[in-house]
């Protein structure tokens, strides 16, 4: 017994020492290195401080931003914690749930009452969550449907708000993985440095 034993201890111990520690220690250290930016969360920085990261959406509500795809990130009690990293899993809805019914239909009514004017179709990432929740990005034309708010929200020229999104317009990974998207934090950011009249 002993025998046996002893040799599946010693490989148990060896290979979780391994996998456990040294492999990702390897791998973390690896990352730092060689992508330390990306490593270290893609963090965005304004005026020294960070305001979000690259990879996780954040919440926009004011007629003066353009607003992200919806969160459906919640907490172990089903309580929403919008765009929570910790929370992140396949959160998107089937098409049969009545609670996506009424979570677009909410959706597009609050894009409605920012901008009344607006008749256009809503595009269906702007009233859909994403499958982590999370998605950082829109398309170019759920930027575009939020184009004339923004700028009348801000006094700006629509046209010089058309031209900030074209300008932000992020292509398919390596020219063929995925599709154009829009970041809405670095667009944001990009609007407050517009100023407003």
């Amino acid at each position: 017994m002993n025998l046996q034993l002893r040799p599946a201890i010693v490989s148990f111990i060896a290979i979780s020492v391994l996998t456990g520690v040294a492999y990702p220690l390897l791998v973390t250290g690896l990352g730092k290195a060689i992508f330390p930016r990306q490593a270290g969360g893609s963090l965005i920085r304004k005026g020294g401080q960070v305001i979000g990261s690259e990879w996780i959406a954040q919440s926009f509500t004011s007629p003066r931003d353009f607003w992200s795809r919806p969160s459906a990130t919640v907490d172990a009690n089903n309580k929403p914690l919008p765009y929570n990293g910790a929370n992140s899993g396949g959160s998107n809805l089937a098409p049969s749930n009545p609670d996506l019914a009424k979570a677009v239909t909410e959706r597009i009514a609050a894009l409605q009452a920012a901008d009344p004017e607006t008749r256009d179709p809503v595009p269906v990432d702007l009233v859909t969550a994403s499958g982590s929740g999370l998605d950082p990005h829109i398309s170019p034309a759920s930027a575009a449907y939020q184009v004339r708010r923004v700028a009348k929200a801000r006094g700006l020229d629509e046209a010089k708000v058309r031209d900030l999104v074209s300008a932000h317009i992020e292509p398919p990974q390596f020219g063929v993985l995925g599709e154009a998207r829009v970041n809405v934090l670095k667009l944001n950011l990009a609007l407050d440095g517009l100023g407003s009249k």
